[in-house]
């Protein structure tokens, strides 16, 4: 069986069973495509196909797209990795950290120590955490009523973080700020910039903040796993036709075929087709460890509506880049050491392998988020493209 009848006969049979939404995969090398398939209808309810240009929402599959824009400014010296944040964003100038809640539930803060840094919030070491996943910033949302939507207005808006700045790694809208100080220095929206500095010379015309009526019929419906396993079309609106503020770790759309571009970027250590947005070195920069001997962790839930507790290859550590977790030791029969990956909350995965060569990614709309069962097809997908590369 060749590489295209195994990998569709993987992603096929998840899907006929039921136990996984529609989804659509891509595998690239330096060179181009090397298998994409999608396979169901558009959404668990509809009795159509999903057709292979289908968008997903790509939601901290953003952060990297993010992260190569703010990279971008540090190759052209706008920025350093380890200035301070605070003169360009007011909201980071004081930071303050979280420390308790009083007896009538009013949160308890102190100043931080250390300043908030862009090489920090690239690598979540800046202190600013998810509330599904950390229970004090739960807490404080929900004593506070300030809502994710409401953080970015100013300081007094500006959510307390969860230790001080560079104590350890903890996932967390980190790169959502980063986009902020990005749009600081350029004085653009984080939208314009990265569509004419990212998107728009990779060639990635289907991925962005803000959808046309055209690209927003080509999205892919997204779906809730209740409680007793069975799966549901839900209704979702996407975050910019909310009115929400573009944020750097979260909020775009995007086809498997552009991503696979960006990922062709990554591999070709900045370039792709002619074009260079980001400088060899540079590239090498981002896929080294920037968190010293801190590791990152697994995290427990305080939404399982919207996630599941996670710790992705806990039998191996984990570093992470600038916007990238890295895995440190070859893992068998899938990725070897150095290799970058992420995920988008409705479970989509990607990963980069540059000591192979090749990079994939996965794409489904499920909550919550590290579902065991598609977890299962990501990893029967990486496993089989590296076996079917070593038999070609």
């Amino acid at each position: 069986m060749n590489m295209t009848s195994s990998l569709d006969a993987i992603l096929s049979a998840a899907v006929r069973s039921g136990q996984v939404p529609p989804v659509a995969a891509i595998a690239v090398d330096k060179t181009g495509v090397i298998y994409k398939g999608a396979f169901g209808p558009s959404r668990m309810d509809r009795n159509d196909t999903i057709n292979s240009d289908a968008i997903f929402q790509l939601h901290s599959m953003t952060k990297a797209i993010t992260g190569t824009g703010c990279m971008q400014l540090v190759e052209q010296g706008r920025i350093s990795l380890d200035d301070d944040c605070g003169p360009l964003v007011p909201a980071l100038a004081n930071p303050k950290v979280l420390v308790g809640f009083e007896d009538n539930g009013k949160p308890i803060t102190r100043p931080a120590k250390g300043v908030i840094t862009l090489r920090r919030l690239l690598t979540h070491t800046a202190g600013f955490v998810y509330e599904q996943w950390n229970p004090g910033m739960n807490q404080w949302m929900n004593s506070t009523g300030i809502g994710r939507a409401d953080f970015y207005k100013g300081p007094t808006t500006c959510p307390p973080l969860g230790f001080d700045p560079g104590e350890r790694w903890e996932y967390g809208i980190n790169i959502d700020w980063a986009g902020k100080v990005l749009e600081a220095v350029t004085n653009q929206t984080l939208d314009a910039y990265l569509n004419e500095n990212v998107l728009a010379p990779l060639g990635m015309e289907s991925t962005g903040f803000v959808p046309t009526e055209a690209q927003r019929a080509r999205m892919v419906g997204v779906h809730q796993r209740q409680p007793d396993g069975n799966i549901t079309p839900v209704d979702f609106e996407h975050p910019r036709l909310a009115g929400h503020a573009f944020t750097g770790g979260g909020g775009m759309f995007g086809s498997a075929d552009d991503y696979g571009r960006f990922m062709r970027m990554l591999l070709n250590r900045g370039s792709l087709d002619g074009m260079q947005i980001l400088r060899p070195e540079t590239v090498d920069l981002m896929g080294k460890n920037h968190i010293g001997d801190l590791v990152m962790t697994g995290l427990p839930t305080t939404r399982p509506d919207l996630t599941n507790a996670f710790d992705f290859f806990p039998e191996v550590v984990k570093k992470w880049g600038l916007t990238f977790m890295i895995t440190s030791e070859n893992m068998e029969g899938r990725r070897r050491a150095g290799s970058l990956s992420w995920a988008g909350l409705r479970n989509s995965y990607f990963w980069v392998d540059p000591r192979s060569g090749i990079g994939g990614a996965i794409f489904f709309q499920l909550l919550p988020f590290a579902d065991q069962n598609i977890l299962d097809v990501y990893d029967a997908f990486e496993r089989g493209l590296y076996a079917a590369l070593r038999k070609t």
